[in-house]
């Protein structure tokens, strides 16, 4: 069971969900309008419940010993990798909210919370002497959920790097290079190896060239068309654009695309397509927040929405789209997928499923920490309660209109060739 530290931790940090969104939906009426003001608040109170345990057990280096490891009937090995599967994947999707300053707000002032515990949590999961020493090295898999925590880094560099003491900034850094043996095959796994020579060149540690630009090149070649990379060589009828492809291609290009003439020229065709990637995923989005059950990793829930929610993060949604009618998209996938019973174990942990508990849809590769990316879908959080995406009324989604019998123009491909 979790130390009396880490309930103390939990209750300041996170509180009943019911209470959050009531306090938080009340104190964001003068920035967004009432409708956004909830949804935000509920976008919060579930955030909250995705961090709590985790970030809380693995601050008070607890996490080995509270976390369960549900797994496929088939795998053995999870427990080696599953714990820094839900520390890298939990920030990456909740750092860009983390980053937003303290404004005084009852928000602002959980926000604070939440990010020193997680600071804690890193320190624990990096530091050698810690009992929560996470696995950056053994296997292959650590290569993967390294790449998340150093994207959650990027997406946050003041809460969740800047703000590290010394040491354990140091602890990272080693951490994050032990990986660089793990070989990324060829698929969205070079991105994997992409994203941490970015973070390491970012830190001022010296990259390996090879390992970044690999991921680049690729995925040059494998663009295959309207606002699609295929997953190596082929197209896969799958999420991976959201879950890995498109956010880590464009946020490697962000950081060193002025460095190379055809960086700079694919830096500006990846940002039309994931323009083009986050309209396709919003038409998806049924009014009940259902949408197609496609391919592996189904189990990510929401997450598979991460194109629509770091397109809305960065403004990048086409003209087509409103933002306030994205919020409206994303905020039923999320409660579909987040509020289902059997969503949480007794303990608040995730479980395998989509809608509820559904172990079949785990494949051999997925445990307890691998379902935190979900949190992806939260990106938008990163943005101020007054914005266009939290503030305005969210008229109908694409779906509502066209079977509703509205006159809709007709949807168009892009033409950018690789």
């Amino acid at each position: 069971m979790p130390t009396r530290r880490v309930f103390l931790k939990l209750a300041a940090t996170a509180g009943t969900s019911t209470t959050v969104v009531s306090r938080l939906a009340g104190r964001d009426q003068a920035t967004s309008g009432p409708e956004g003001a909830t949804d935000r608040a509920t976008w919060i109170a579930l955030a909250h419940r995705l961090a709590s345990p985790l970030l809380p057990s693995l601050a008070a280096r607890r996490l080995r010993a509270t976390m369960p490891v549900e797994s496929h009937r088939s795998s053995r090995d999870r427990a080696e990798y599953t714990h820094l599967e839900g520390l890298g994947r939990l920030l990456a999707g909740l750092g860009p909210w983390l980053e937003l300053p303290d404004d005084g707000s009852t928000e602002g002032a959980e926000r604070t919370r939440l990010a020193e515990t997680a600071r804690e949590a890193i320190d624990a999961g990096t530091d050698p002497r810690s009992p929560d020493f996470l696995n950056f090295s053994r296997g292959r898999q650590p290569l993967v959920d390294a790449a998340f925590l150093a994207q959650a880094m990027l997406r946050a560099p003041r809460e969740l790097w800047e703000k590290l003491p010394p040491r354990v900034r140091a602890n990272v850094i080693a951490a994050l290079v032990s990986s660089r043996p793990i070989p990324a095959g060829e698929n969205n796994w070079k991105l994997f190896a992409t994203t941490v020579e970015t973070f390491l060149h970012r830190a001022g540690v010296r990259r390996d060239e090879a390992r970044l630009a690999a991921g680049i090149e690729k995925h040059r070649e494998w663009y295959v068309g309207d606002g699609a990379y295929g997953d190596g060589p082929e197209f896969h009828w799958d999420y991976y654009n959201s879950f890995v492809i498109q956010p880590m291609l464009m946020e490697a290009l962000e950081v060193v695309g002025e460095e190379q003439a055809a960086w700079r020229e694919l830096r500006a065709k990846a940002r039309q397509r994931i323009s083009r990637w986050a309209e396709v995923q919003e038409r998806m989005i049924s009014p009940d927040g259902s949408y197609p059950v496609l391919g592996r990793s189904i189990a990510y829930r929401c997450g598979a929405f991460q194109g629509l929610a770091f397109a809305a993060w960065r403004d990048w949604l086409p003209k087509a789209l409103p933002p306030a009618q994205a919020r409206t998209a994303l905020t039923r996938v999320i409660r579909r997928t987040l509020e289902a019973p059997g969503t949480f174990d007794g303990a608040g942990w995730l479980r395998i499923g989509l809608a509820g508990a559904q172990p079949g849809l785990g494949e051999t590769y997925i445990s307890t920490g691998s379902l935190y990316l979900c949190s992806t879908a939260f990106l938008p959080l990163g943005l101020p309660a007054s914005v266009p995406f939290w503030r305005d009324p969210a008229p109908r989604l694409t779906w509502e209109k066209a079977w509703s019998g509205a006159d809709l123009p007709a949807d168009k491909a892009i033409k950018s060739p690789r």
